[in-house]
């Protein structure tokens, strides 16, 4: 009988596995590199083992995947070990530190991370990408839960939705395929950050290749397509802060 701990190991791979797809990481038919018989290669050693590996993505199936070859994932296609592993965390991205415990107090705990538009861009995924005796944390009545952060816009390119020096706060999202359509998202890849109106460009099979970038200040700025990679984060915006 497979153990519990087992099954929502399986369950987490099934979810990761969508999210690699969604992201064009995997394409089960693909002859270049990126079909299945590559990724069975890669985590069970054999290209044949394809049928293992549509097993373990069938929750009907008693098959289910180890914690040795979800490793293998993590490592292979840049998956957060604590989501895959301990159900901890998101399976891609920023893992944001941890907001300070205040004992005894009736003032709900900070859990909003405060950070530069800079660091934002430009911080790896892990925790040490952040100098701890940088971080401020706050927090606004109705935003509850952790993985919220926050930073300054710089510039008109969102006008007049979202002013320049006014505050955004963000959570992330697992991927492309959690996406809707024309909500305005912070976009962070490859060292670069956009918050824009954003709308998914799906090729004939059906995958997002590109995200439409759209401006509010569409009379000074142009839409621009970015493609969507292994580097590309998303984050919905869903509060603006204002200066009095």
């Amino acid at each position: 009988m497979i153990r519990e701990d087992r099954i929502q190991l399986n369950r987490r791979f099934i979810k990761v596995f969508k999210l690699l797809e969604d992201r064009g990481d995997i394409i089960k038919n693909d002859r270049n590199g990126k079909g299945l018989g590559d990724f069975a290669k890669k985590i069970l050693g054999n290209r044949a083992y394809g049928h293992i590996v549509r097993a373990y993505l069938n929750e009907d199936d008693k098959r289910c995947i180890d914690y040795r070859q979800a490793r293998i994932i993590c490592r292979e296609y840049g998956v957060n070990e604590s989501y895959l592993i301990d159900g901890e965390g998101t399976p891609f991205g920023m893992e944001l530190p941890e907001p300070p415990i205040i004992e005894e107090s009736d003032m709900p705990a900070p859990n909003i991370l405060f950070t530069t538009t800079e660091a934002f861009a430009g911080s790896a995924v892990d925790v040490g990408s952040f100098a701890r005796e940088d971080l401020d944390f706050f927090n606004i009545p109705g935003l509850s839960g952790n993985g919220l952060v926050a930073f300054p816009i710089k510039g008109n390119s969102m006008e007049p939705v979202i002013q320049d020096s006014d505050i955004v706060i963000c959570r992330e999202i697992d991927g492309v395929g959690e996406l809707r359509d024309n909500k305005i998202y912070a976009v962070k890849s490859n060292g670069s950050l956009w918050v824009k109106y954003v709308q998914r460009v799906i090729n004939n099979k059906g995958r997002t290749t590109h995200l439409k970038m759209i401006s509010a200040n569409h009379l000074e700025y142009d839409p621009f397509l970015e493609e969507v990679n292994e580097y590309t984060r998303l984050f919905q915006v869903i509060r603006r802060i204002s200066a009095l």
